[in-house]
């Protein structure tokens, strides 16, 4: 017996999240069914708010409902430094230790060859473009110390060895194949202080 069409439209839509197999798909499915009106409403407006009002920062690549994201835009950042994640989590992670006090480049990605990924299929090209900016002195190399987030790491290092650009790849108190994202503040916060000249 199978679920009538609208429950299996629900599920398959759940299932294509990242963690969610079919059998939370399913629970996910029934819970959002007995959900009010209004719950489902807003729910269904917030998802569809994400693709109308989001937008990519046309400088570091953050995710922004501006044009130019609200660290970009700040005067008080110090622009001579780029922290350079792979994502918008680790870019939050890292804000919210509230000690670094430059910009970020979001890659949106890791090169990954086993999954098909490279250079050009993540946000790499406007980091380079922004390394030319004279005002650039140190880019701080944040990616996750796992085969992806190392790989990208010399890769951006290789490139710029042949600039002026001081590179730096955050210390290893992250233990190898963590996520940014999941490490406590204190522990980033080391991480930072104690990044290595690459």
């Amino acid at each position: 017996m199978q679920y009538p069409k609208p429950i299996l439209d629900l599920i398959e839509s759940y299932s294509l999240l990242p963690g969610i197999g079919k059998k939370t798909a399913v629970r996910l499915a029934f819970h959002t069914l007995k959900m009010n009106d209004n719950d489902i409403k807003n729910f269904a407006d917030s998802l569809v708010s994400l693709k109308e009002k989001l937008t990519n920062c046309e400088v570091c690549g953050r995710l922004s409902e501006e044009h130019v994201c609200d660290i970009c835009s700040d005067s008080g950042r110090d622009k001579s430094t780029i922290c350079v994640v792979a994502n918008d989590n680790d870019l939050v992670a890292m804000e919210n230790m509230q000690q670094y006090r430059g910009v970020y480049h979001v890659l949106d990605g890791l090169i990954s060859p086993m999954d098909g990924i490279g250079p050009l299929d993540i946000n790499i090209k406007s980091l380079f473009e922004r390394a030319q900016d004279e005002t650039v002195k140190e880019i701080i190399l944040a990616t996750n110390s796992s085969p992806e987030g190392e790989g990208t790491a010399s890769f951006i290092s290789r490139y710029l060895k042949n600039t002026d650009i001081r590179v730096t790849r955050i210390a290893q108190g992250i233990s190898f194949g963590s996520d940014i994202e999941y490490v406590d503040e204190v522990t980033l916060s080391r991480a930072i202080s104690g990044r290595i000249e690459l």
